[in-house]
């Protein structure tokens, strides 16, 4: 991809061919940051209690995060899946930081984070539906084209 109008040329060409359902992976990428998080709880409240019966639930809450990551990515090469994970937890963390210090009445650091959080959403998308190659981000989406605008338009959830 060359130009924004090649980027918005193939977001088209997939939405013609009900090959991105958005409603409902936007909803399954959601859900898999939850189960993240809950692996992550299960553990430390694990460590926290001296309670191995919480391992045993974070395996379980882990199986089925990762049948539903093969949902999100069933084809994916490399570290892409593992990428993946981590984009969908590190914008579930941002998420939380950016929550807590809204709380706070610190918005403008907030907002910092729901940026950051929103920025790195963005990438995974980027990731799963192949629109951009990996290796070269910047380049292929363009200077005055930010990441998360592109994704924005392709994964307006409203639109149905």
């Amino acid at each position: 991809m060359k130009t924004f109008e090649e980027f918005m040329a193939k977001i088209e060409t997939a939405r013609k061919e009900g090959g991105v359902d958005l409603s409902v992976v936007e909803d399954l990428s959601l859900a898999v940051m939850n189960l993240i998080s809950l692996e992550e709880h299960f553990f430390f409240t694990a460590m926290k209690t001296g309670k191995n019966d919480y391992l045993d639930t974070s395996v379980e809450i882990r199986n089925i995060r990762k049948k539903l990551l093969i949902e999100l990515m069933p084809t994916h090469e490399g570290e892409s899946w593992c990428a993946s994970k981590h984009l969908l937890s590190a914008t579930m963390r941002l998420v939380e930081v950016g929550n807590k210090l809204q709380s706070e009445d610190r918005k403008d650091d907030a907002l910092r984070m729901f940026k950051k959080a929103y920025q790195t959403y963005s990438i995974f998308w980027a990731l799963k539906l192949k629109l951009v190659d990996v290796k070269n981000v910047v380049k292929d989406v363009g200077p005055e084209d930010r990441l998360e605008d592109l994704v924005s338009k392709l994964a307006d959830c409203c639109k149905e």
